[in-house]
């Protein structure tokens, strides 16, 4: 199950996500916005972090017009590893590198294809599970 949340700045974007992850078949939970009416990202995040960090959902999408705040509100959150990628291969290596389990994107400052390519991967690239990763993990895990 996929978390995803994102505020005005995001809206837009969230629907091309959406239809995207109805298309390939993948379950979600929606934490909103549903609407693009001006909204505060952290009241949104913050929900949809903790569905991840307990285990209710297993990764999230987050989208807010950078992709910045959103995923600084998210890693607020014990146990997220929120990564904004703006490219394919950021999305490769936050999941192989840092088992990152939230994505963040900027509604703003990418468009919705290149969005698509980055959920694609995101969602499909496993954790390395190499010892130098699974340590530094387990140590962002500690903070």
């Amino acid at each position: 199950m996929i978390a995803l949340a994102c505020d005005h700045g995001g809206f837009e974007l969230m629907k091309a996500v959406r239809g995207y992850l109805e298309s390939a078949g993948y379950t979600y939970e929606d934490f909103g916005t549903f609407s693009a009416d001006s909204c505060d990202y952290p009241t949104i995040a913050a929900p949809a972090a903790k569905a991840i960090a307990n285990g209710d959902c297993d990764r999230g999408i987050f989208i807010c017009g950078t992709g910045v705040g959103i995923s600084i509100a998210a890693n607020k959150v014990h146990g997220i590893r929120a990564a904004l990628c703006t490219g394919v291969p950021m999305a490769e290596l936050c999941r192989d590198h840092n088992d990152a389990n939230v994505l963040a994107l900027g509604g703003r400052v990418i468009d919705a294809d290149l969005a698509i390519e980055i959920v694609k991967v995101f969602l499909t690239k496993d954790f390395s599970n190499e010892e130098k990763h699974k340590r530094r993990v387990a140590m962002l895990n500690q903070l």
